[in-house]
């Protein structure tokens, strides 16, 4: 448990996390994409390791916002790894050639804080799993928070925020990738990330967060 949350608090940190189809946000068993969702530029499904309740979010915000504490990315990823190698499905799919890609930062922003907490996340699983991280995609715009948006507000703002960074494109296609960020809400960032990972030539494309919310 380290330093950051004592044996009282840590039992409030749940990994009994609720997937959703981030096509039509509805509960899903497996994290795949309900069959009837699935499309030729849609999401493959997404993992997350613990719910995003009152400890994970401290921890979260502490992770990303003053005083910046990046040290604790390896907590974090402890337990990121831990919710993962627990879920079966995430198991079976993953394969020796996946890349993992960090959902990008707005450059403003991440000259704000000084590093993407989504690539601190990235490289310490891709350190656990034996699976390089890739940053092939780049945040072209700046957008409001989705945790400040409705649902459908989220969609619409992150529409169009990224492009393939690499200039051939030869780091995605026919690959299986998986997408990394610090929490799921709606899934409306990964949703569109994927759809520019897949449009760019991608065989498969699945979400992997620390943590799942409402």
């Amino acid at each position: 448990m380290g330093e950051y949350v004592c044996p009282d608090c840590f039992v409030y940190l749940s990994f009994d996390v609720k997937p959703i189809c981030l096509v039509c946000n509805r509960h899903t068993y497996t994290g795949f994409t309900h069959e009837k969702c699935r499309a030729r530029y849609v999401i493959d499904g997404a993992f997350s390791s613990i719910v995003f309740g009152r400890v994970a979010k401290k921890l979260v915000y502490r992770l990303k916002y003053k005083p910046f504490l990046h040290n604790l990315k390896d907590f974090m990823t402890d337990l990121f790894y831990e919710g993962l190698i627990q879920n079966e499905d995430f198991m079976r799919i993953r394969q020796e050639k996946a890349l993992l890609v960090p959902i990008p930062l707005y450059k403003a922003k991440f000259n704000q804080r000084g590093y993407n907490q989504a690539a601190y996340l990235a490289q310490g699983i891709g350190d656990k799993f034996s699976l390089p991280t890739v940053d092939i995609l780049e945040r072209v715009r700046a957008t409001s928070p989705q945790s400040r948006l409705h649902r459908d507000e989220r969609r619409e703002n992150i529409k169009g925020a990224f492009k393939i960074a690499c200039s051939d494109g030869k780091n995605v296609q026919g690959k299986t990738l998986f997408l990394v960020d610090d929490v799921l809400t709606s899934g409306a960032t990964l949703a569109e990330a994927a759809s520019i990972l897949k449009r760019a030539g991608a065989e498969k494309v699945y979400g992997l967060t620390l943590a799942h919310g409402e």
